[in-house]
């Protein structure tokens, strides 16, 4: 009897022992979330890669842009216009690829992180099969046997062997988490020397850039000094600059009288006060004046000229701020001024800020003393980076230095 009843059992144990062989376990949460997370590497990976395809094509062609300018060369207005459009073009790509860099070097710290912890994971995980097999080797098979040979009665017989299943399922799922965990860590490894090669190439493509920038600029600035100082144009450059002069002042006023009358209109409501504070020096980076306000003997024409501001010769791309609150009248382009800002600050007093590379406010926002308005560049009638730094009171030019407490 007692023979009759090992063998049945037996043939129960071996009944589980197959079912534990091919039981699939339900709970699939880990693992999912791991494949997940390894799809989503690998659709940052070929992004990545797209864009660093895009990044090594999308440079500009600093050759091709001064061979255009030859067309607009009969003008020198209109060939300082078409100039400053590649010199903006090219500074807005240098301001995107240090936007990249930032990225970049972001992502970059994240993906390391989460490197990290995959290959601390990894290591957590080999530990505990290590434990787990060595478990397994130090009792055998025969553990399993003698489980459930012990069991009081049929019933729990088979709780045993479901018992046993679990812990085989759960050996098998750590298996392939285990697995997946280091698909993870390859994948994260070479999203992050994609990351990496992207940086350089942003880096590099940033030199690139900023050697095309250095280019344009000399181009612009041996165009318009050979053209002033070129004996057979002298009377035309003169007249010429006169003009540019004559239709800045006009464009300034224009701007003044509108800013009247829509005060006039307004009954004067929300119009700025002049409180009589001192400025703030609008350039930061550059404390010397490169050239002072009042008649001077113009640089490349030779003749007297009443020269309307002070001129910071600060590094281009450097910060422009706002030398007092005020309403911003006008951010815009004209030839001779190139980007410029003009900022009402009531009472009649003005502040222009010319050449600017960048333009960072618009007409009709209020800003405050100390903003960042724009950055230091050298468009319109420039041969060099620099702030012209105007000051108008009641609708004409009065000495900048009297409000900055020079």
């Amino acid at each position: 009897m007692m023979k009759k009843w090992i063998k049945w059992t037996s043939l129960v144990l071996l009944i589980a022992l197959l079912a534990v062989t091919v039981y699939e376990p339900v709970t699939v949460s880990a693992t999912a979330a791991l494949e997940e997370s390894i799809r989503q590497k690998r659709e940052e990976i070929a992004k990545a890669q797209e864009e660093r395809k895009k990044l090594q094509s999308g440079l500009n062609d600093v050759k091709a842009m001064v061979a255009e300018l030859e067309k607009s060369k009969n003008s020198l207005a209109a060939y300082v216009a078409e100039l400053d459009n590649q010199l903006i073009s090219v500074e807005n790509k240098i301001q995107e690829l240090k936007a990249l860099i930032t990225e970049k070097e972001e992502e970059i710290e994240q993906t390391k992180k989460e490197l990290e912890e995959a290959v601390q994971v990894e290591e957590d995980q080999y530990e505990a099969m290590k434990t787990r097999i060595k478990f397994m080797y130090e009792k055998g098979d025969q553990f399993y046997f003698e489980v459930m040979l012990t069991s009081g009665s049929f019933a729990e017989m088979l709780n045993k062997a479901d018992n046993i299943e679990s812990v085989s399922a759960y050996d098998r799922q750590k298996l392939e988490e285990y697995r997946l965990n280091r698909e993870l860590i390859e994948v994260c490894k070479a999203e992050l020397e994609e990351e990496e090669a992207i940086l350089q190439e942003a880096k590099t493509a940033v030199e690139q850039e900023q050697a095309n920038l250095e280019t344009l600029i000399s181009t612009k600035e041996k165009e318009i000094v050979s053209y002033e100082t070129d004996i057979s144009n002298k009377e035309e450059a003169i007249r010429q600059y006169e003009a540019d002069i004559k239709a800045e002042n006009e464009t300034i006023a224009a701007l003044e009288k509108a800013v009247e009358e829509e005060m006039r209109l307004l009954n004067n409501a929300n119009a700025p006060t002049y409180d009589g504070g001192m400025f703030k020096w609008p350039c930061p980076s550059y404390t010397r004046i490169s050239d002072e306000f009042g008649m001077r003997i113009h640089p490349t024409l030779g003749i007297e000229k009443f020269h309307n501001g002070i001129d910071m010769a600060a590094p281009g791309g450097s910060p422009i701020l706002a030398a007092y609150g005020g309403v911003v009248v006008a951010s815009s382009y004209n030839s001779t001024m190139g980007n410029y800002i003009m900022i009402n600050h009531g009472g009649g007093l003005y502040t222009i800020y010319m050449h600017a590379s960048a333009l960072y406010v618009s007409a009709g926002q209020t800003v405050s003393m100390g903003d960042k308005i724009a950055a230091v560049g050298t468009t319109g009638r420039s041969t060099g980076n620099h702030l012209h730094f105007g000051v108008r009171l009641n609708g004409n030019y009065v000495n900048p230095n009297s409000y900055l407490g020079r």
